[in-house]
C-alpha cells in the first residue's frame, strides 16, 4: 500500500510448561523465554510502529517478591528499546557477579522477565495518541494474585458506549472510555465475582491464606470470559494473563483478527500471525493450529492448555485485508493467495494494454507487493508462452531469426520506483507532510522508452489515492510514459472498517468521493438526499436490527463506471501521461483468498450489527460536515 495507513496490532504469548532450570540445562541460557518473546516481537515489527509491550508473570512466588513486570516503550523502535531496558539488567549483573546469571533461583527472586509466562503487544495506534499510557498489556492490580489481571490485544469493539454503560451499571466508576479498558474492567469484574464466589463458597473449610491455592485450583476461567465477552461487537484476538497464572487468548465469533497457537513438552505460544511461530521455534507450518473463532485457548497455572468455546460461533468472516496486505507474505497460504490476486489481474492488464506486451514496462509499488506482482508476471508469462507456442506451430520453416523474435517476447519488467523516505516517523502535520510526500520516491531514470512504452504500475490497494495524486504519478511521468496504469490488487474500498484498520471516514475513500461526484454529474442529488433520510431512520433502532443503507449510494453505477471517475480524480492537471486506474473484483478476490472472505471494506457486508451502526453513522457525519470518527 503506497500511501500511508494504520496496520494491525499484534500479540505474542509465550508459557513456558518446564522448570526455569531446564531451559537453562538444555539451552544455555537463563533467559530463553525472553529471548523467544524478543522473536515472537521482533518477526511480528510490521503490526506495530507507535509502539509496545511486554509483561511476565512469575509463578508460586513468595510474598513480598514482586510476580508481575511490565515495560513499555514509545521510543521510535520500540522493541529494540523494551529489550535493551530488559537486557541491560543482565548486563549489570554479569559486570558485578556473572555466576549469578546462572543461579536461576536467584534470578527468578531478584531479577525481572524471568518468570514463566509472557504477554507482548505491538500497537498501530487508531485511536488516541502515542503516549505511554495508550500501549498494552495493560494491568488491573491487586494484593490478590487471583484478582491481578494483564491484557492485550488485537482489537476494536463497535458499541463502548455500551460496554462503559454497563460498567457504571453494575457500579463500577470508569476513568476512561476506550475500548481497552473497558474490556480490562469487564473481565476485571467477573474475575472478582468469581473470586468472591469460590471464597464464600468455602470460607469455612480454608484459612484465608489456604484458601487462596484453592481459588487458583477451582477458578473458572472460562465462566469469566462467558460473562465478560457476551456483549462485545467487535473484531478481537485478546490475550490476557491473571496474576497466579492462568492466560487465555480469545477470538471474536466471526474469527475477524487472526490468532495462532503452538505447543509441545516446553512451550506454549501463541500469535498474530503463523511463520512468527514458525521462525521463532523453527517448526513446519502443520504442527501451529488456529485458534477458532468464539473459542478461547485457556492455559491453565498446571500447564494444562484446552481449546474452549466462549461465544457461539458466527459465518466466518477472517479479515482479507490481512491476506492482501497486513500480514507478513512469509506465510504459506498468504504467499501463494497474494500470487492468485496477481494473476487474477491479468486479463484486465492485458485488455487495457489492448494486448500489446512489446510496448509496455511493468513494475510495482511498494515492496509489499512484491508477492503479487510476481503473481502478475507469472500470468503475463504465460500469456506470453501461449502466443509463442501457437507462432510457432504456424512456422514451416523458420529462420533462426524468426524463432529468436519469437521467443523474445516476454513482459518488460523494471525497477521503476523506489521510496526513498519513511515519513510518518517523525511527520504528523498535513501541510508539512504533503510537500515531504512528493519526494517520498525516486526512479529509475531510462527505465521506459519516452512517448512510446505505457507504464504498469501494481499497488496492494488504493484507499485514498492521496500518495498518487500528489506524488507518484507526478514523479513516473518524468520518465515519458504513453500512459500509466495503475493496478490494485484489492478491490475498491468503499466502506468504514471498525474492527481495527484506521479507515473510519468514507470521506476519506477514492471510492465514496468518485461515486458522490458521478451522482452529483449525473444530476442524481436525490440518491444522497434519500440515503440521508433512511440512514438517520436506521440510526434511531437498535444496532441489531439496523442494516447497512449506505450501499444504496453505489448502486447506480458499477465498478468500471466508478474506477474511471477514480482514474479522473486521482490525474494530476500537470502531467502529460494519460493515467488508468484498475482494480480487483470482488469475484476474483473470493477465488484468490477462498478462506477469509470478510470484504465489509469492500462490499458493505459487515459480520457485526455494530459494524451497520458505524457506516450509517459515517454517513451521517459526512452529510453533517462532522470530521469525526464512527465508533
Amino acid at each position: 500500500m503506497s500511501e500511508q495507513i494504520k496496520h494491525e496490532c499484534g500479540i505474542a504469548f509465550i508459557r513456558l510448561i518446564k522448570p526455569l532450570e531446564y531451559y537453562k540445562a538444555k539451552y544455555g541460557t537463563s533467559f530463553y523465554g525472553v529471548n523467544k518473546m524478543y522473536l515472537l516481537m521482533e518477526k511480528q515489527h510490521n503490526r506495530g510502529q507507535d509502539g509496545a509491550g511486554i509483561a511476565n508473570i512469575k509463578l508460586d512466588t513468595e510474598p513480598g517478591m514482586r510476580y508481575i513486570n511490565r515495560i513499555r516503550s514509545v521510543a521510535a523502535s520500540p522493541i529494540k528499546d523494551i529489550f535493551s531496558r530488559i537486557y541491560s539488567e543482565y548486563e549489570q549483573i554479569q559486570d558485578k557477579n556473572p555466576d549469578l546469571l546462572n543461579d536461576v533461583n536467584w534470578l527468578k527472586k531478584n531479577g525481572q522477565f524471568t518468570g514463566e509466562v509472557f504477554l507482548g503487544h505491538l500497537r498501530y495506534g487508531t485511536f488516541g495518541d502515542n503516549s505511554e499510557q495508550y500501549l498494552h498489556p495493560f494491568i488491573r492490580h491487586n494484593n490478590w494474585k487471583t484478582r491481578t489481571l494483564a491484557i492485550a490485544g488485537n482489537f476494536n469493539l463497535t458499541n463502548v458506549d455500551e460496554l462503559f454503560q454497563n460498567l457504571i451499571e453494575i457500579g463500577q466508576h470508569p476513568i476512561e472510555t476506550s475500548d481497552t479498558v473497558t474490556v480490562l474492567e469487564k473481565i476485571g469484574h467477573f474475575l472478582d465475582e468469581e473470586v468472591n464466589r469460590i471464597y464464600y463458597e468455602n470460607k469455612s473449610n480454608y484459612t484465608k491464606k489456604a484458601m487462596t491455592d484453592f481459588i487458583i485450583d477451582n477458578i473458572n476461567v472460562v465462566d469469566i470470559l462467558r460473562k465478560s465477552s457476551k456483549s462485545w461487537d467487535g473484531g478481537y484476538a485478546m490475550a490476557g494473563m491473571i496474576g497466579h497464572g492462568d492466560s487465555f487468548i480469545l477470538r471474536d465469533p466471526a474469527g475477524i483478527r487472526p490468532a495462532y497457537w503452538y505447543r509441545d513438552d516446553e512451550v506454549i505460544v501463541a500469535a498474530s500471525e503463523r511463520p512468527v511461530i514458525q521462525t521463532a521455534f523453527n517448526i513446519r507450518e502443520d504442527k501451529i493450529e488456529e485458534i477458532k473463532p468464539g473459542h478461547a485457548l485457556i492455559v491453565r497455572k498446571n500447564g494444562e492448555v484446552a481449546m474452549r468455546q466462549i461465544l457461539k460461533p458466527l459465518e466466518r468472516k477472517s479479515c482479507s485485508f490481512e491476506r492482501i496486505y497486513f500480514s507478513r507474505g512469509t506465510d504459506l497460504d498468504i504467499y501463494q493467495e497474494r500470487k492468485n490476486l496477481g494473476k487474477r489481474l491479468v486479463p484486465k492488464v492485458l485488455k487495457s494494454l489492448n494486448y500489446n506486451i512489446q510496448n509496455t514496462v511493468f513494475s510495482y509499488i511498494p515492496n509489499t507487493a512484491s508477492v503479487a506482482f510476481r503473481g502478475l508476471t507469472e500470468g503475463l508469462e504465460q500469456h506470453c508462452n501461449r502466443i509463442k507456442t501457437d507462432k510457432l506451430k504456424q512456422l514451416e520453416n523458420p529462420s533462426e531469426k524468426e524463432i529468436e523474435d519469437i521467443l523474445n517476447l516476454k513482459p518488460r519488467i523494471e525497477k521503476v520506483a523506489v521510496k526513498d523516505v519513511k515519513m510518518r516517523t517523525f511527520i504528523t502535520q498535513d501541510n508539512q507532510r504533503d510537500d515531504l510526500v512528493a519526494h517520498v520516491y525516486d526512479i529509475t531514470y531510462g527505465s521506459i522508452r519516452r512517448d512510446k512504452d505505457t507504464l504498469v504500475i501494481l499497488d496492494d490497494s488504493i484507499v485514498r489515492g492521496t500518495t498518487l495524486k500528489q506524488s507518484i504519478l507526478r514523479i513516473l511521468d518524468r520518465l515519458g510514459p504513453k500512459k500509466i496504469i495503475v493496478v490494485s490488487s484489492a478491490p475498491q474500498i468503499r466502506y468504514p472498517d471498525c474492527y481495527g484498520i484506521d479507515m473510519a471516514k468514507l470521506n476519506d475513500f477514492i471510492a465514496f468521493q468518485a461515486c458522490i461526484a458521478l451522482i452529483k454529474e449525473k444530476k442524481m442529488d436525490s440518491i444522497i438526499n434519500e440515503t440521508y433520510i433512511k440512514v438517520k431512520e436506521e440510526l434511531l433502532k437498535p444496532k441489531e436490527e439496523q442494516i447497512n443503507q449506505v450501499k444504496n449510494i453505489y448502486k447506480a453505477f458499477d465498478a468500471e463506471q466508478i474506477s474511471e471517475k477514480i482514474s479522473q480524480l486521482l490525474t494530476p492537471k500537470d502531467i502529460n501521461a494519460e493515467v488508468e486506474i484498475i482494480y480487483q473484483s470482488i469475484e476474483d478476490l473470493h477465488i484468490a483468498i477462498p478462506n477469509d472472505k470478510g470484504d465489509w471494506y469492500f462490499t458493505g457486508d459487515y459480520p457485526t450489527p455494530g459494524g451497520n451502526r458505524v457506516v450509517n453513522r459515517s454517513f451521517v457525519n459526512y452529510i453533517e460536515g462532522n470530521n469525526s470518527r464512527a465508533y
